[in-house]
């Protein structure tokens, strides 16, 4: 006997009124499903289609069912990645009171819509480093305990597709509020992150959206994590005096050779200068084998990443655990030849009261901090890749 099938829900020669109707078909095995009703047999081996009402329902419950068990296969891995993320958010050390109690008239504007700007604020020893084996934390700052080492502005783009890091050097000459005209490194050591913030913005214009200290000896641990990192010496320097002795060629180094490599600053034609292009390209080959390693991809080397970058750096209060879940994924886009680095423009070399200082040029520093505080940093480095102030590609 043939199988029945409804049509329109009304058989020929009955009205609109009547509930269903059927239409001859070839007969079909019965349908087996882990969500759907068994269609009931009918006598003499027919069997009667199910009405569409019937089959939306039973769509609808297989649909239901299973987005159900895709949001318990999904909830138990996101909630594991969200406890992990934010375990590791909260083992940053926060940094309270790291930006000046001034009114906002009395600092650079911030500029709608022209990206986040970070000071990073590298220390050889800083004070929140325990020296007998404990992990607890003090304050990273100290009231003359240590100058600052290093220190960079790092602009994120208001699209998050570009990063620019520019370094000032330790010994730039400025005017540091309450304390008259000394070295830039001088003012972490007299007023902590919020002196310093008011140092850099008076210097450049830019308002500081955020602070981070950076922990150069706590690089040691991060860079042996990732399983260390390929940096090229092209040229020899041998040992004289103080400094080290280096053999021209790509080095593979591990978290105590790269230390040494951006601490060294004795042998270099240019001094600091020429540390803190060191420090950058240690940077750019750490960020390159991290992005290279696998590591972001294995959940163990990924937790020992985020472990060792909660020891290596602390940021400012204002910066929640979700903030820092929500820059951390805006930037997942971002690759090694997205970030540009240089140091701010060159004046030359001078002694002041005394101490062998750095000047500023100011007038080629004017256009690199408008770029900066207007989010057009990728036109000025094209317009500025062959000063000598750029990370290039051979680095001493």
């Amino acid at each position: 006997m043939a199988e029945i099938r409804v049509i329109d829900g009304r058989m020929p020669g009955m009205d609109s009124k009547d509930d269903m109707q059927y239409e001859p078909v070839a007969a079909q095995p019965a349908h087996l499903s882990l969500f759907d009703d068994q269609p009931a047999p009918v006598s003499d081996g027919a069997q009667l289609a199910e009405p569409v009402g019937g089959r939306k329902r039973r769509t609808r419950r297989v649909l239901i069912w299973s987005l159900v068990a895709l949001l318990v296969v999904l909830g138990g891995g996101v909630g594991a990645l969200y406890w992990t993320a934010d375990h590791y958010a909260s083992s940053v050390q926060r940094i309270p009171n790291a930006f000046p109690t001034l009114p906002d008239s009395a600092q650079p504007q911030p500029v709608a819509h022209s990206g986040m700007t970070f000071l990073l604020v590298g220390l050889d020893a800083r004070s929140d480093v325990p020296t007998t084996g404990s992990d607890a934390k003090a304050p990273a700052w100290k009231e003359g305990a240590a100058r600052s080492d290093t220190m960079m502005l790092m602009h994120i783009a208001a699209d998050r597709k570009s990063v620019s890091v520019v370094s000032i050097a330790r010994d730039t000459w400025v005017d540091i509020p309450g304390h008259g005209q000394a070295k830039i490194n001088a003012a972490y050591s007299w007023g902590g992150p919020a002196l310093m913030v008011e140092t850099v913005q008076n210097l450049t214009n830019i308002r500081i959206d955020h602070v981070a200290v950076i922990d150069w000896n706590g690089f040691r641990s991060l860079t042996d994590t990732v399983g260390g990192v390929d940096i090229t010496i092209p040229k020899t320097i041998e040992a004289v005096g103080g400094a080290q002795h280096w053999d021209a060629g790509t080095q593979h180094m591990d978290g105590a050779t790269a230390l040494s490599y951006v601490r060294e600053r004795h042998g270099l034609p240019n001094g600091d200068l020429d540390r803190t292009k060191r420090q950058q390209n240690f940077l750019r080959a750490l960020m390159k084998q991290t992005l290279s390693s696998g590591t972001l991809s294995s959940p163990t080397k990924l937790g020992g990443l985020l472990k060792s970058v909660g020891d290596v750096v602390s940021v400012d209060d204002k910066l929640s655990n979700s903030d820092l879940y929500d820059l951390a994924w805006s930037l997942r886009g971002v690759r090694v030849g997205d970030v540009s680095f240089m140091n701010a423009p060159f004046g030359g070399f001078a002694t002041i009261d005394g101490q062998a200082a750095v000047k500023l040029d100011q007038q080629a520093a004017t256009p690199l901090w408008e770029a900066m505080r207007n989010d057009r940093m990728n036109q000025y480095f094209a317009e500025h890749r062959t000063t000598s102030d750029m990370l290039g590609d051979s680095v001493r």
